[in-house]
């Protein structure tokens, strides 16, 4: 069997970047960083991120993306062709998810030609290479508005050790910690809107 992949290789660090944005430190933009999107999404139960794995291509390591089938267009098509979902609803829960896995993980590079939409109108979310900054705080705070009821729980679950074993060979210790703290600032949000925060997502 063989099927098309999305391979990504690059894997650069810099104690200091600057942009348009200021100045980060410990900056890195890493094809580990697809690896590791891909098992937390699987770890609270999302699904919204396609198989990422670690392979080689020409002795250099790097993240196999599985290549998403039955693609009907990305966000940025949808948006410019202004095409309204079938199912208004199940979008909006879709794209609250997105919008908080993205907090989660600190995913400084979401833009509309990385959500790719499916025939069945499914939304993926791929390219996490600048995700999992370092900080503790969430960046958009406004961006968290609802979680699905069992991801929630989920997401109360992990802990350090459950994250290490899952990305411990593709984050360091203090990505880890600062993914935590979001995290929990994230479960306080939730909460403190009650039950009205929640809902039954069907993906």
């Amino acid at each position: 069997l063989t099927h098309d992949a999305h391979i990504q290789m690059i894997d650069e660090s810099k104690r200091e970047f600057r942009s348009k944005d200021g100045t980060e430190f410990n900056f890195r933009d890493t094809w580990n960083f697809n690896v590791a999107a891909y098992r937390i999404d699987r770890l609270i139960g999302l699904g919204l991120v396609p198989v990422s794995v670690e392979r080689r291509w020409k002795s250099t390591p790097a993240a196999f993306t599985w290549w998403l089938d039955d693609v009907m267009m990305d966000e940025g098509d949808r948006l410019k062709k202004k095409i309204s979902p079938p199912d208004p609803q199940r979008w909006n829960a879709s794209m609250q998810m997105v919008r908080l896995f993205d907090q989660l993980i600190a995913n400084i590079d979401r833009n509309l030609g990385n959500l790719i939409i499916t025939n069945d109108w499914s939304i993926w979310a791929i390219d996490h290479t600048r995700a999992f900054r370092t900080q503790g705080k969430l960046k958009t705070p406004g961006n968290i508005a609802r979680c699905d009821r069992q991801v929630f729980e989920r997401l109360k679950q992990i802990d350090k050790t459950s994250v290490k074993d899952a990305v411990g060979n593709y984050l360091q210790t203090y990505e880890i910690d600062a993914m935590l703290k979001r995290r929990d600032e994230i479960v306080e949000m939730i909460e403190k809107r009650g039950e009205n925060a929640l809902f039954d997502w069907k993906r």
